[in-house]
């Protein structure tokens, strides 16, 4: 027993042996072995869900600066809708009044050839009297005057038409080219706007792709190596309890090798009447009535003198009583399981 009570120091080694298969716990030798190589995979394990989660880290930080780099490319490439926009504007509005410019001077030049075809047609049916036969059909210097200035002035209108013709229809084609020049600027800005639009579409979509992807990664090895850690730290409390066994068990069998109790009476099997749960009576005293050991602790239940007399046992030692008052004292110490610590075996078969 330990705190109120000693160890057993009559135990038989074969008896410990017996005591540790009735154990909760991993208790053999090849278990051991077991455990810690179950230990060591897991170790193994999370030193590679380590690297691995390093590894990524490192990825998740390429990619942020990537996310980085595409975000300050996206608000360039905003500013330059935005530019693209202003100037969109600005050349459709050029664009409506050269339409509104071609469309007067393609009047005025219909105009113009309509006085012009009118003249050539009076021209041809009429044809203009010439200077000649101005001056021999003349009456009078002042009626002569009157033709000549007539004949002057219809030539300068005419010519005038014809130069006025010829004006509007070079300021009509070049209306109409600056306004097919207008609208190739106009279908290039939407062109390249509506690719640039659709190339940070691609990039964005591809980036937050991957973000994902490594995310859920990272989620699931964080998650591995929690659950490895965890598993590492059972089997390194089962190693600890199958080693504090082995140890108590190597206690019991030097105790037993150095103090040899004599037994009173016969063995008692499982069917004794035990106070206490047999397995830790077969541990501390294989089922016999033992005397003192080199603690002092006897009986059944091996009990130290100063706990026999604490509980109400009588006489000077646990082995001098009957059975009976042996089971008394035991069941009072025992206390419906709230003193099993007080037995060392009570540990060692892994009632607690």
């Amino acid at each position: 027993m330990s705190r109120l009570l000693k160890p057993a120091a009559a135990a038989a080694v074969a008896l410990v042996a017996l005591s540790l298969a009735l154990t909760s716990g991993p208790a053999t030798g090849a278990d051991l072995g077991q455990l810690n190589s179950a230990l060591g995979q897991q170790q193994s394990q999370q030193h590679s869900l380590s690297a691995s989660l390093t590894r990524l880290s490192q990825l998740i930080g390429s990619l942020d600066a990537q996310i980085s780099l595409v975000r300050a490319r996206e608000a360039a490439v905003q500013a330059q809708l935005d530019t693209d926009k202003q100037r969109l504007v600005t050349t459709r509005a050029e664009l409506t009044r050269e339409q509104a410019r071609l469309a007067l001077l393609k009047a005025q030049l219909a105009h113009s050839r309509m006085l012009l075809q009118n003249q050539l047609v009076s021209a041809y049916e009429n044809p203009a009297p010439n200077v000649v036969s101005v001056v021999l059909n003349a009456h009078g210097f002042s009626q002569l005057l009157d033709q000549l200035q007539y004949l002057g002035d219809a030539e300068h209108q005419q010519q005038s038409i014809i130069t006025f013709t010829k004006r509007a229809k070079a300021e009509a084609h070049a209306a109409a080219v600056r306004l097919a020049q207008l609208q190739r600027i106009e279908q290039q800005t939407t062109e390249a706007a509506a690719q640039r639009v659709a190339a940070l579409a691609g990039m964005n979509s591809l980036l937050q792709s991957r973000q994902s992807a490594l995310a859920r990664a990272q989620s699931a090895q964080q998650d591995a190596l929690a659950a490895s850690r965890a598993r590492g730290r059972q089997l390194q409390a089962d190693i600890a309890h199958v080693e504090a066994q082995q140890a108590a068990a190597e206690r019991a069998a030097a105790a037993a090798s150095n103090s040899s109790p004599t037994a009173l009476g016969p063995a008692l099997g499982p069917s004794g009447g035990w106070a206490i749960p047999y397995a830790i009576v077969l541990c501390e005293s294989g089922g016999q009535n033992l005397t003192p050991n080199s603690a002092g602790a006897s009986g059944y239940y091996q009990i130290i003198p100063g706990t026999w007399r604490l509980f109400g046992g009588t006489g000077p030692a646990a082995y001098l009583a009957s059975k009976a008052e042996q089971d008394a004292v035991a069941s009072r110490i025992w206390n419906n399981g709230a003193g099993a610590s007080n037995w060392v075996c009570a540990g060692i078969v892994g009632i607690h």
